[in-house]
């Protein structure tokens, strides 16, 4: 069997949660439009069971997008990306525009130079883009010589995913299986729902509120028939709690009806889902914050 790991980097919001969870057929990283949704590494595990050749594993990880930190956590976000450059058999590259375009894909450019792990430049959303820009971008990055591969893709609608798989089999070698076939990802249950019930706040706010909200999950109870799950929104501002609230709870009524829905397509059991919004001020640059809400080991 060929198994190895492989690390999903680029800027903030260019689609690396979208190619985890179309690589793996489901749900495990959340997604939005807003930069900077990723805050931890996640793990995705991809089988393909052969009984001829006994098939491939490549555990993927999806980090945070690298950029310029702000604040501690944004250290801690970023460090956690560059990390990954140290754990894994191939890096893969996400790209949505010409390097000149911004200085975030150079940034990256500049740090791979030097890292000799195998990589794979991936344009992504190429479902959004004319075959001249496409183009562009393509000769633009392999006229550099550092990536193994350079190669097009829409994580959206899957086009050309099963093609980059076949070039991630390749680059790996013989080794040991290191999860069970049917295991997806090596988070607990508690980890992803909590990251559920942050994409759904995201998704009902706007603006700088989304960048302050943590979850933390103060009980998690699993029955046969039904789950009961206690959390708390965390945000920086007394103002924000407010729009989190919504008028006569509106807000946070929708954030829960939506997040209980996804979650219990994941338990498999009705769920009961108590949700408080609570005030931790400058929560993200408090050291012991981050590592309360799990941003740090």
């Amino acid at each position: 069997m060929k198994s190895g790991f492989a690390g999903i980097i680029g800027r903030p919001n260019v689609g690396k949660s979208t190619l985890l969870n179309s690589i793996l057929g489901e749900k495990i990283a959340i997604t939005t439009d807003k930069p900077q949704t990723t805050r931890n590494s996640i793990r995705g595990i991809y089988t393909r069971m052969d009984e001829d050749e006994g098939g491939c594993q490549i555990v993927f990880i999806d980090t945070p997008g690298i950029h310029k930190p702000r604040n501690k956590l944004g250290e801690y976000m970023t460090d956690t990306a560059l990390n990954t450059y140290k754990e894994v058999e191939v890096i893969l590259f996400l790209v949505d525009d010409e390097i000149s375009k911004g200085p975030g894909d150079r940034y990256i450019v500049d740090l791979l130079r030097d890292i000799k792990t195998p990589k794979i430049l991936v344009i992504n959303k190429i479902d959004t883009m004319d075959p001249e820009k496409f183009r562009r971008i393509f000769e633009e990055y392999d006229s550099m010589g550092i990536f193994d591969y350079v190669t097009g893709i829409s994580a959206a609608d899957g086009t050309n995913v099963p093609q980059l798989l076949e070039i991630l089999e390749s680059m790996m070698e013989e080794g040991p299986m290191y999860f069970p076939d049917d295991m997806v990802t090596d988070h607990p249950y508690r980890f992803i729902v909590s990251e559920i019930i942050r994409e759904k706040t995201l998704l009902y706010l706007s603006d700088e509120v989304p960048h302050g909200v943590a979850v933390e999950i103060e009980s998690y109870e699993e029955g046969e028939r039904l789950t009961r799950i206690g959390a708390v929104i965390y945000c920086e501002k007394k103002s924000h709690k407010g729009i989190i609230i919504g008028k006569q709870g509106k807000k946070l009524k929708g954030i829960g009806k939506s997040a209980r829905e996804e979650i219990e397509a994941l338990t498999g059991t009705k769920v009961f889902l108590e949700l408080w919004v609570k005030v931790k001020e400058n929560w993200r640059d408090s050291d012991m914050a981050i590592s309360n809400f799990g941003y740090r080991e």
